[in-house]
């Protein structure tokens, strides 16, 4: 819901440090891989109930995912930036809420599956969405430098990562946070569904 919004701000703050890296022969596909590397560690140190370090985790992983961005836009974005920035995001978003279903199985365990289903609603309509959008030759006015086409909803990246923080400063609230977080995320699904339906009915 605040991703369009906060963009602007992320590329000024990224841009720098983006220019920086890529001066020096870092790649962006160096950055998006070492993120979801620290993702993952997150997501073990959240079954650890380490939980301070993986909110340390999940600040690297997201700080990540804007670098590979800034550098790939100063030594030009390609087709595989674009498919492991995606496909390795969803990687992280379903380890570190299992990260926490490890930790205490059965406290979490249900909260943590229904908030899965709902990521799968969410992301297989998003990801269905940008495959017929790009057939069409779609762009997306609000992200006009993604990779796909970005179609936005009531939970998108920042709120994800407000609850993941959520979830690192009160583990005990898991279950309530989680569940509440997929009755979100079903909308967004629901509502991309819709529009999915109401776009491409034309042809």
């Amino acid at each position: 819901m605040f991703d369009a919004a906060l963009l602007p701000l992320q590329r000024r703050i990224l841009t720098p440090p983006g220019r920086y890296l890529a001066a020096r022969g870092v790649r962006a596909d160096q950055i998006t891989l070492a993120g979801c590397a620290i993702g993952l560690a997150a997501a073990a140190a959240a079954t650890l109930g380490l939980y301070w370090l993986a909110l340390l985790g999940l600040a690297l992983n997201r700080l990540a995912d804007g670098l590979d961005g800034a550098v790939a836009r100063e030594t030009g974005p390609s087709d595989r930036g674009a498919f492991l920035d995606i496909a390795l995001d969803f990687v992280f978003y379903a380890a570190f809420p299992l990260g926490f279903v490890l930790a205490d199985p059965g406290a979490n365990a249900v909260a943590g599956a229904v908030l899965l289903a709902s990521f799968i609603l969410s992301g297989t309509s998003f990801l269905a969405f940008a495959v017929i959008a790009a057939k069409r030759g779609l762009n997306a006015t609000d992200y006009p430098t993604k990779g796909i086409f970005y179609l936005g909803g009531l939970t998108e990246g920042a709120e994800t990562i407000a609850v993941f923080a959520l979830f690192c400063l009160f583990p005990g609230a898991f279950p309530v946070l989680a569940l509440v977080f997929a009755a979100a995320c079903a909308v967004t699904g629901a509502s991309r569904l819709i529009t999915g339906w109401q776009a491409f009915g034309a042809r």
